[in-house]
């Protein structure tokens, strides 16, 4: 490592990096979970990515110069190829008004975006057409809506309104739909469009805080319950009208959001009370209610997979809690016929445990993962982030009855096939496998079925991430890299803080290695006195005669011990200022305020000197790099070879005497390591008031005045010097720093006009003169061999921190403490930057397909659907025919390894069919588009060829027998949903409405609502002409209330046909929602108008593996222009397959191909035989694969 040749010792690889503290208040909306299944969390003005499953942090993103107030990831469903990839991509807004769009890997920021400097309110991404991804839309404050495309940071649109917007809300089953949360109530907009602002300036509805409006209770006979009370206050809730003064003084909701699990319901939050909104009645449907001793509520998630709601109460307590079925439990009698189906009913199903909240610790929000929903992560404002996962248990004995709570059950299949024994982790996939869904009166039996058990969910606690403390902090570096360490050797760091404690971090992964609590009061210096071991010293306030409790430890990390050095000393005596320890080890200068220094022997912990009364005040000191122990070691090898020779007898008596000599080797040994003799010579500098350089020779114990050096006219009051070989560098109070070349005996001094120079370290490594200099302002490097400064940081110019202490921790890295209570790891050039994440030295492998190239995640996605070359399954890429280049392979391999033994064991049962398989892998690379298809195409695949068994097929368009009760699609599928269900879901509502109507007129109104176009639609249905009536709404554009109405009221022939057309104007150019055409499709079983338009759409691997599950269940017929479909289908997923590198599986798929993939099979056939694959130019994949358009 340090040959004679190179001049610096190269040292471990160390990637730039942040570790991260507390949060700021602005920090607290800054957090998002995304699809992509990484956590994205603001810190100050930087951004840390975190992996949920392994609790680490692999990336921080720096660029922002204010704090960052929202971060949102980008949506994933869209289908993913060559042309759009698998990729990082993350918006984030600060308080500057400032969005930076980034590339999360490479951690550069793809562009960024300004239009007002006030705070971003909200913003989110758009995720419904298929024509852009990039669209992305923002809240400026204090009433603007914005949509930028994030991809070239263009203004698309920009839009205002009457009252100061505070966030918004997509509706997730309507894409024009947009609620705006104001300061006065809500704004809905019904008119939202990608093209065109919206036209008008929406609907306006205010709010009564349910507080202040009037209860509409009965006579107080029977006083009703809380829960029934706050439903009585809220009756009436939603007016047009602007409430009068008294009844709403302040909007205090907290949040608006619609229910991603069925259509047209939204919730608001109050910090006593969530309250679930019918949209279409205008009407409370539901309340959850906290009781009188509860804790407030923070933020409510509700889940898309199942009727329920994740709560964030003050306390820092996640509770989730579950929307009850209206179906009566066979054993639970009616006592009161007005409590039953009285409202919607969330039952508290789980709770986590509390944090301890303080002043400066409180929870900030919590987050869901979007693919599974059973995993939650709080951020608290100390910097911590807590990963809780929910688990279900099977309970054995009916204490639902107990706790007044109707079971849960699990639900019996996965994908409408039974679990079977090696599926064990299936339930705890996600939030739908783990609990069935809340079952309807009317559809669902509601006793449990064969194989279902009752479940009791609970959170466990799976990871934790931890900040550093609150600044100010010390730093310091433990000793370089040498060439006689490199084996054992650490690169740690500790980082002293405020209240006591010493973290140490080990810097190739960023990761805490330990935390010891050494003092009772602030850190203000470490020194290393081995590479296991350190000095410390804190200092407390001082007294009113300016005397404190001095504390001086001596800790060794691999015990963990920790003693007081200098013993019964430290009360009331003068602050240390510093401690300095000699190169080689030996000696300890301890330097006090108003008091001569201490010299100490490290190695045996004793006083070596206490300076005389009359010694200088010391205001700088330094540790002289030469000594004398090359000299002594010689002088000791020398003894100990005049021992031996002494020693050496004749052979006869060699063995007797062999013990002996060892013996007397050892004394002498001991004897030379510890006598004062065998101590080397080792000197210090340092410089008084006057500045005045004295000179100081210890040798054992015995201490040498040496020779004093005037002080130099041009330089004001010393503050700080360090020597390295030839060179020392003193630095003054006024920014001037002084060179002096001892070998040349010049001295030069170079004014920096920073002002007080505050610390100077020179850079470890042979030969290396590099010089970090700390200012009150900022930092700089030097170059001390040709007197030039070589970079420079300063506050307020380019960074917006203060730097509190400063280190080398490499030959060419420097790592800095700042007052925003990070410390930041930094190249020489002291740019902060974020670095590349396929750098990353990560201590556990993560799970994230979008961190591989393009090319290979595709191939990673190919292997683990379908792998036909083999009998068995395998979880190794080396096994199959891939020609890559091996580093390429080796990150495929470190993906697979990365993934749980669980998962893989069903990855490699061979009873998991493919369709089971395809909703696995979609939701291993949280791909939204190919999980939304697949658990559509699953249901209705199967549902279709149970109904076909046995009376021969079913006509396309007709749907089939009513389908096992079992299985329906789950309501958040909404028109998707079997006709049968999806008529008892819309009564379950008019009962519901029933229930609580208080006036003849009210009933009118919400009839009225519920068919809007007027009488005539009325009038149409009643005289059962309802096929007309679903016409004319098409024609007047209400395709969503035509389709509605045909689940409803027709037959399923003629609401085939309505909902036929409505998929043909999904296509149409201008709506361009050709992915959510093709669901409506699959649910009429149009199995082959699904595969012709996945082929035309490019959708080369859905198509193929689509039509395949199709003709392994049997429900496509085969004719010639199926088999047309099928032969070219497969033909270009076999070019896919061969453009990624699979050549087996592309041979597989051509030979299925029939007459279409002969050609292509002998392409393939011919390169196997040559032993060659071209490997495809970019253009030509291009080619084969097309532009998604």
């Amino acid at each position: 490592m340090a040959s004679t040749m190179i001049p610096y010792t190269v040292n471990i690889k160390l990637a730039a990096r942040t570790l991260t503290g507390t949060l700021n208040l602005q920090n607290k909306t800054a957090v998002d979970w995304g699809w992509q299944g990484l956590i994205a969390q603001g810190c100050h003005s930087s951004i840390l990515i975190i992996d949920p499953k392994t609790a680490q942090t692999i990336q921080v993103l720096e660029r922002h110069k204010a704090s960052v107030v929202k971060v949102k990831w980008s949506r994933e469903n869209y289908h993913h190829s060559l042309s759009s990839p698998y990729s990082l991509r993350l918006a984030s807004a600060d308080a500057a008004g400032k969005i930076i769009v980034w590339d999360v890997v490479s951690g550069m920021a793809h562009c960024e975006i300004q239009e007002h400097t006030k705070p971003i309110q909200d913003m989110d991404w758009l995720w419904t057409q298929d024509a852009s991804l990039d669209l992305l839309l923002a809240v400026h404050p204090p009433n603007y809506i914005v949509l930028w495309n994030g991809d070239t940071g263009t203004k698309l649109w920009k839009k205002s309104y009457a009252e100061n917007i505070l966030s918004f809300s997509f509706d997730l089953f309507e894409p024009s739909n947009l609620a705006l949360l104001t300061s006065e109530g809500i704004v809905f907009i019904t008119d939202f469009s990608h093209s065109k602002p919206p036209g008008s300036g929406g609907k306006k509805v205010y709010i009564a805080s349910p507080h202040s409006s009037p209860a509409h209770s009965k006579p107080a006979a029977a006083q009703p319950t809380g829960a029934k009370k706050a439903l009585n206050k809220v009756k009436v809730l939603i007016t047009n009208e602007k409430p009068t003064a008294e009844a709403v003084t302040l909007n205090d909701c907290l949040q608006l959001s619609y229910l991603p699990s069925k259509r047209n319901h939204m919730l608001l939050l109050y910090p006593r009370e969530i309250l679930i909104l019918d949209l279409e009645l205008s009407q409370t449907v539901g309340v959850v209610a906290i009781e009188r001793s509860g804790v407030p509520f923070i933020q409510v998630i509700p889940c898309a997979q199942r009727d329920a709601l994740y709560c964030l109460h003050e306390n820092g307590c996640i509770t989730l809690r579950v929307c009850r079925s209206t179906t009566p439990s066979p054993n639970e009698t009616v006592i009161d016929p007005e409590q039953n189906v009285q409202e919607l009913v969330y039952d508290l199903r789980s709770q986590c445990d509390a944090i301890r909240v303080t002043k400066t610790v409180r929870p900030y929000r919590v987050v869901i993962c979007p693919v599974n929903e059973n995993n939650a992560a709080l951020i608290v404002s100390d910097g911590r982030v807590m990963l809780w996962e929910l688990k279900a248990h099977a309970s054995k004995s009916s204490s639902g009855l107990s706790s007044g709570l109707p079971p849960l059950y699990s639900p019996v299949n996965f994908c409408g096939t039974p679990l079977l024994q090696n599926q064990k982790c299936i339930p705890d996939l996600s939030l739908n496998t783990m609990i069935g869904h809340s079952l309807i009166s009317g559809v669902d039996s509601p006793r449990p079925l064969a194989g279902q058990q009752e479940v009791h969910l609970k959170f466990l606690l799976t990871g934790l991430l931890s900040g550093l403390p609150l600044p100010p902090f010390s730093l310091r570096m433990c000793p370089p890299l040498t060439t006689k360490n490199i084996n054992h050797y650490q690169p740690l760091l500790a980082v002293g803080t405020s209240n006591g404690s010493v973290l140490v971090y080990n810097l190739t992964s960023g990761l805490l290695h330990k935390e010891l609590s050494v003092h009772s009061c602030e850190v203000r210096g470490i020194e290393w006195v081995s590479l296991t071991s350190f000095l410390s010293f804190a200092t407390s306030v001082p007294n009113n005669l300016g005397l404190v409790r001095n504390e001086l430890q001596h800790v060794d990390l691999r015990t963990g011990r920790c003693f007081a050095f200098r013993g019964e000393r430290g009360n009331d005596e003068p602050a240390i200022e510093m401690i300095k320890v000699s190169h080689l080890k030996q000696y300890l200068v301890v330097v006090f305020r108003d008091k001569p220094l201490e010299l100490w022997d490290v190695r045996t912990g004793t006083l070596l000197r206490e300076m005389a009364k009359n010694f200088p005040t010391v205001t700088a000191l330094e540790w002289s790099p030469s000594h004398n122990l090359k000299s002594l070691k010689k002088k000791q090898l020398a003894a100990r070879e005049a021992m031996a020779r002494q020693t050496t007898l004749a052979d006869a008596e060699q063995s007797s005497v062999e013990s002996s000599v060892i013996s007397l080797l050892q004394d002498a040994e001991s004897k030379s390591e510890m006598s004062q003799g065998i101590s080397a010579r080792e000197h210090f500098v340092f410089t008084d008031t006057d500045g005045q350089v004295y000179h100081i020779t210890v040798e054992g114990n015995t201490v040498k005045d040496g020779a004093r050096i005037p002080p130099d006219g041009s330089m004001g009051s010393i503050a700080c010097i360090t020597w390295k070989g030839d060179t020392l560098v003193l630095g003054d109070v006024d920014g001037n720093l002084n060179f002096w070349d001892l070998k040349a005996r010049l001295s030069r001094a170079v004014p920096t006009h920073r002002g007080w120079v505050k610390k100077i370290r020179f850079a470890p490594g042979k030969g290396n003169q590099k010089l970090l200099v700390m200012y009150t302002d900022g930092a700089e490097v030097w170059d001390t061999k040709e007197v030039q400064m070589v970079s420079s940081i300063r506050v307020g110019r380019n960074v917006n921190y203060r730097i509190l202490d400063i280190d080398w921790c490499t030959s060419d890295k420097v790592v800095l403490a700042s007052d925003d209570g990070c410390v930041r790891v930094l190249e020489m050039a002291m740019k902060s930057a974020s670095y590349r994440m396929d750098e990353q030295d990560l201590t556990d492998p993560v799970w994230c397909p979008y961190l591989l190239l393009p090319r290979a995640a595709l191939t990673l996605k190919a292997f683990l659907l379908l792998q036909p070359w083999s009998d068995t399954l395998t979880m190794d890429i080396t096994h199959v025919d891939y020609k890559e280049k091996d580093e390429i392979k080796g990150l495929i391999q470190e993906q697979l390894n990365s993934l749980s033994n669980d998962i893989k064991s069903v990855l490699q049962d061979p009873n998991l069919n493919l369709l089971q398989r395809c909703l696995l892998v979609s939701r291993l690379f949280g791909d939204e588009s190919d999980l939304q298809f697949w658990t559509v195409a699953a249901h209705y695949v199967q549902s279709f060829a149970q109904s076909c068994q046995p009376s021969g097929s079913v006509p396309e368009g007709q749907t089939p027998a009513e389908v096992p009760q079992s299985s329906h699609l789950d309501i958040c599928h909404d028109i998707l949903c079997e006709s049968s269900f999806f008529q008892r879901f819309q009564l379950e509502r008019v009962r519901l409405q029933e229930v609580k109507r208080s006036s003849y007129e009210h009933t009118k109104k919400c009839a009225d609502q519920l068919l809007l176009l007027g009488q005539g639609v009325q009038l149409l249905c009643l005289i059962d002409k309802a096929a007309d009536a679903c016409r004319y709404l098409q024609t007047y554009g209400e395709w969503n209330r035509a389709a509605w109405l045909a689940k409803v009221r027709l037959s399923p022939a003629e609401s085939s046909d309505v909902l036929k057309r409505w998929a043909e104007h999904l296509c149409s150019p201008q709506v361009n929602q050709k992915s959510k055409a093709i669901l409506v499709l699959l649910s009429l079983g149009c199995f082959h108008k699904v595969g012709e338009m996945l082929h035309s759409m490019r959708y080369f691997d859905r198509a193929a593996l689509f039509i395949e599950a199709c003709l392994k269940y049997g429900v496509m017929e085969t004719n010639d222009d199926i088999n047309k479909l099928i032969g070219a289908a497969f033909v270009d997923y076999a070019k896919l397959l061969r453009s990624i590198g699979l050549q087996q599986g592309a041979v597989l798929w051509a030979s299925r191909a029939g007459e279409a993939g002969k050609e292509l099979l002998d392409e393939l056939c011919q390169t196997e035989s040559m032993g060659l694959e071209p490997s495809p130019t970019e253009e030509e994949v291009d080619n084969s694969l097309g532009n998604v358009e």
